[in-house]
This record gives C-alpha cells, sequence and structure tokens, in this order.
C-alpha cells in the first residue's frame, strides 16, 4: 500500500519501472512471437488458397476464351467457305442448289461422300457436282433425302477433259489419291504442258462443259512405252469441302463477256 501511494504521489518509483521495463521487453517480445508466427501462418495459408482459387479461376476463364476463340475461327473458316459458294454462283447461272456435306466414306479406297440434298430435292443420279473452284464428282445414288457423290479422285471415276490451251482432248481418271489425277492414254509426243488447265468438255456427257476439273502437274514421257505418264491435281477442294453445288443440266460456265453484260444492266459501269 506504501509502495502504490508513493508511486502516485511522487516520481521516485519511474526510473526503476523503465529499468524494469527495459528487462521485461524481450521477454514480452519471446513470449508474443508463437502468437505472432500462428498469425503469419494463418495469413500465409489463407493467401495461398486465394492464390490457388484465383489461378484455377484464371485457368477456366482461359480455357473457356480458347474453345470461344476455336469457335469464332470455325465460323470464320464457314463464312469464307460459303462467301466462296456465293461468289461462284453467279457464274455457273441460277439453275444451281446448295447442298452440305453429311458424311465422309472412311473406306480407303472409296472417295465418296453423302450430301443432305435427295430426291425430293429434284437430285438424281450422274448428276454434276462441283465445288467454288471446280468439279468434285457426280452423284452415284439418290435417296429420298440425301444421295451418295463419287468423287473424281475414286479410283472408279473418269472424266473426258480438254487442254484449255490447245484444245486437246483426253481422259482424267481418278488416281485413289485425293491430290492427284492420272491422265491417261496420251501419246508421248502429245501437246501438254505442266501447268495445263483442264476443263469439262461437251462430250462428257454428264458434266457441263467448261468446268475446271485439274491442272496438270508432271508429265513424264517413256520411250518404251506407248503412252506418256501425266498427272494433274484436282481444282477442287476434295478433303476441306464443305458445301457443294449441284448443276442441273445446263448449268453452263458463263463467259466474261456475259458477266459484263449482267453487271451493267445492273448499273455497274
Amino acid at each position: 500500500m506504501l509502495l502504490m501511494l508513493v508511486d502516485q504521489r511522487t516520481t521516485l518509483t519511474e526510473k526503476p519501472r523503465a529499468v524494469l521495463m527495459t528487462l521485461v521487453y524481450p521477454i514480452q517480445e519471446a513470449v508474443a512471437v508463437p502468437a505472432q508466427l500462428l498469425d503469419w501462418s494463418d495469413d500465409a495459408t489463407r493467401t495461398r488458397a486465394e492464390l490457388a482459387r484465383e489461378n484455377n479461376r484464371l485457368k477456366r476463364e482461359r480455357l473457356l476464351a480458347d474453345a470461344r476463340l476455336q469457335q469464332l475461327n470455325a465460323i470464320r473458316a464457314e463464312n469464307d467457305r460459303l462467301r466462296e459458294m456465293l461468289d461462284a454462283r453467279p457464274r455457273v447461272g441460277a439453275s444451281v442448289r446448295v447442298a452440305q456435306i453429311l458424311e465422309v466414306d472412311t473406306d480407303p479406297f472409296r472417295h465418296r461422300v453423302v450430301i443432305n440434298k435427295g430426291g425430293n430435292d429434284g437430285v438424281f443420279e450422274r448428276q454434276a457436282i462441283i465445288d467454288a473452284n471446280g468439279v468434285v464428282g457426280q452423284v452415284l445414288r439418290a435417296g429420298p433425302v440425301s444421295a451418295t457423290v463419287l468423287l473424281i479422285s475414286d479410283p472408279g471415276h473418269a472424266v473426258q477433259v480438254e487442254v484449255v490451251r490447245n484444245g486437246l482432248r483426253t481422259v482424267a481418271f481418278g488416281s485413289g489419291d485425293y491430290d492427284q489425277l492420272e491422265i491417261r492414254f496420251l501419246p508421248n509426243n502429245a501437246d501438254i504442258e505442266v501447268g495445263d488447265l483442264l476443263v469439262t468438255t461437251s462430250l462428257s456427257g454428264d458434266y457441263p462443259a467448261g468446268y475446271p476439273v485439274a491442272e496438270v502437274v508432271a508429265v513424264e514421257q517413256q520411250p518404251r512405252q506407248a503412252f506418256a505418264r501425266v498427272t494433274a491435281s484436282p481444282a477442287a477442294a476434295l478433303t476441306r469441302m464443305r458445301e457443294v453445288l449441284l448443276l442441273s443440266p445446263t448449268a453452263a460456265p458463263q463467259s466474261a463477256a456475259t458477266e459484263t453484260e449482267e453487271a451493267t444492266d445492273d448499273g455497274g459501269t
């Protein structure tokens, strides 16, 4: 009681108190260390968990963004294909019909596809099929709502063609390779060169005349053989097409003069 009274009424205990506080401070700090370590551990654990959750959320958002980007790329590619098809329709006249590829034959020895148009849509057997670049093939079988198309690269397909440069007529056969046609029965001295464009002729029967079929990529004279070895690359994108055009028997490609006249009639110059 006396010590408390002296401490309250005088300043005699200030120096001893300061000394005692200085001596006790390290003990106080040491006692506080476990609590501080516990708080730091809680904060670090909480921060790590939050960072993990944030990282997972960002990963999910990135995956969603990548998926949307892929879809946009697919839509852009489809728009490009449709634009090519729309650009091709004026060149072949109004008597065409657009069809989509539903199925591709998985047999490596048969190059066939199934389209979503059939007899109910006016499709008939041996009807000519093209894409924005050239001849694709012809209808092999027509069902009510779908049809099977034989591609020009199929080993069982053949079409009469002519060389645009000089009018030379020959036959292009499917080779079983989507990227190659075989031009058979041409003598070694035939006037055909690499780069020549081959188009359908009026004698081809199933195909209207004037449609691109292929471009010659190799000509090999064989002195010991009766015929030269000639190969060509199909004009149509046989492995990348999604939509095709079905030609009517009267659908012939328009000439440049006809297109110019139509442009003038529509107000063009």
